[in-house]
């Protein structure tokens, strides 16, 4: 193992920046707005963790969606911090049901009623044309597989978008690809 010096910083008050912006447009290509799992590790959940932890969790550190695995780290399906809320929890809840049973695979999405984009088909496609194809869904995520590969390979966030094309946008805010779309649309019109 190699011993690395440590520097004093008093001397220094420049910060480095990209040298290219880092804004998107229309005509940017959709998988710059990719987060590929082939270089992000995914946020993923088991089925079987208590709904109201899992709650916690992703408050504090500000995560909106985790895949959710089995107990084999087999993707099962989605859940957002959304689907965790107070009032949804309240209707799972009844006499035979406390709220401290209840688990991650109460609330998920199950991968069967999910729709993604196919990666080798954005290869070929705009930030424009993924505002458009979602525009209607009112998804804050859209997974991404790889059709050859049988992968999921990653997932593109409205927020994330929204940060790329808006700098110092509010990242609290929920943003769904129809409210972007539509207050982008004269800077997406596809």
């Amino acid at each position: 193992m190699k011993n690395l010096q440590l520097h004093n910083i008093d001397l220094i008050d420049t910060l480095a920046w990209p040298t290219t912006e880092l804004f998107i447009t229309a005509k940017t290509s959709a998988l710059s707005i990719l987060t590929d799992f082939t270089q992000h590790r995914p946020l993923v959940i088991r089925s079987n963790v208590k709904a109201i932890e899992l709650e916690k969790l992703m408050k504090q550190s500000h995560v909106k969606m985790k895949l959710v695995i089995d107990d084999n780290d087999k993707f099962v399906g989605l859940v957002t911090l959304y689907d965790l809320s107070e009032e949804n929890i309240l209707k799972q809840v009844d006499k035979t049901t406390s709220r401290n049973d209840l688990t991650v695979k109460d609330f998920m999405h199950d991968k069967r009623d999910l729709k993604c984009f196919d990666y080798h088909e954005l290869e070929n496609a705009t930030v424009g044309d993924v505002l458009a194809t979602q525009k209607e869904n009112h998804l804050q995520h859209c997974l991404v597989i790889d059709t050859q590969l049988n992968m999921i390979r990653g997932v593109i966030s409205a927020r994330d978008i929204a940060r790329l094309i808006t700098p110092n946008v509010d990242a609290a805010k929920h943003f769904s690809f129809e409210n972007l779309y539509n207050e982008h649309k004269t800077k997406f019109a596809v």
